[in-house]
């Protein structure tokens, strides 16, 4: 839990928070001879955290110091990623699937995945045989469908795995790519029901392959708004830690 080393006039701190705070190293604080020190400079990689008190009380004739450190004021550790785990699984992982998995499953059978978009009419069965333009025209929609995942999965992987140190690129680059699925999830599902003509809300007639177009939608549709929300994730404007030099003692705003 804490290091201490065993310099009469310093004492080099190595503090491990709990799993949701933050984790210090190479922190030193001057040691006088009062038992209690309130830090003024912290030289640590969070610079929210500024405030600290110790306990160092000597003991026997080598000056070891023993020492308690109470942490005041330590907030939970903001998001460092513009694509946190949670997002990254269900746009690179959850959405890739659902669209390759509809693609395969067109291709494997174009007709079924045809008729299974809305309800036929009552005494209006699907034709048996589909026309190639029909059968074209699915299997291009289910291959854009699947094309769109494909990038889904390399862009995200690629803004997480080398854009790891700069949150801020991670977050313009990811609404980017977030913001046009966003309209396309909207537009989805309205343009959905508004093919359905007036039949959109009799509910008991639709498809299976209908109800999953509607349900994956939003189950896409409220993570993406979650991610423009800013929820769980690092946001710049929010999240970005203050300059050094403007919380520098008599730096140069407050001088003026």
């Amino acid at each position: 839990m804490l290091a201490a080393g065993h310099a009469a006039d310093q004492i080099d701190v190595a503090l491990m928070c709990h799993a949701t705070d933050y984790q210090l190293s190479s922190a030193q604080y001057s040691v006088s001879e009062q038992d209690w020190i309130t830090t003024i400079c912290c030289d640590v990689s969070f610079p929210q955290v500024r405030r600290f008190r110790i306990d160092a009380v000597k003991g026997g004739p080598s000056y070891h110091h023993e020492c308690r450190l109470c942490l005041l004021n330590c907030p939970m550790q903001p998001p460092t990623s513009a694509v946190p785990d949670f997002y990254y699984a269900l746009f690179a992982f959850y959405e890739p699937a659902l669209t390759i998995i509809g693609f395969i499953g067109t291709l494997c059978d174009p007709k079924s995945a045809h008729n299974a978009q809305a309800p036929w009419p009552a005494g209006s069965p699907p034709p048996p045989i589909l026309p190639k333009a029909s059968i074209v025209t699915v299997i291009q929609l289910a291959h854009v469908c699947a094309l769109m995942g494909l990038l889904g999965i390399f862009i995200l992987t690629a803004v997480r795995k080398h854009l790891a140190s700069h949150p801020a690129l991670q977050e313009k680059i990811v609404r980017s790519l977030l913001v046009p699925l966003l309209i396309g999830d909207v537009s989805h599902l309205y343009l959905t029901l508004w093919a359905l003509g007036d039949d959109r809300w009799d509910v008991t007639q639709w498809t299976p392959m209908l109800w999953a177009t509607v349900v994956t939608g939003v189950t896409l549709m409220i993570p993406r708004v979650m991610w423009h929300l800013g929820i769980w994730r690092y946001v710049d404007a929010r999240d970005r830690a203050p300059h050094p030099a403007s919380s520098q003692p008599g730096s140069q705003s407050e001088k003026s």
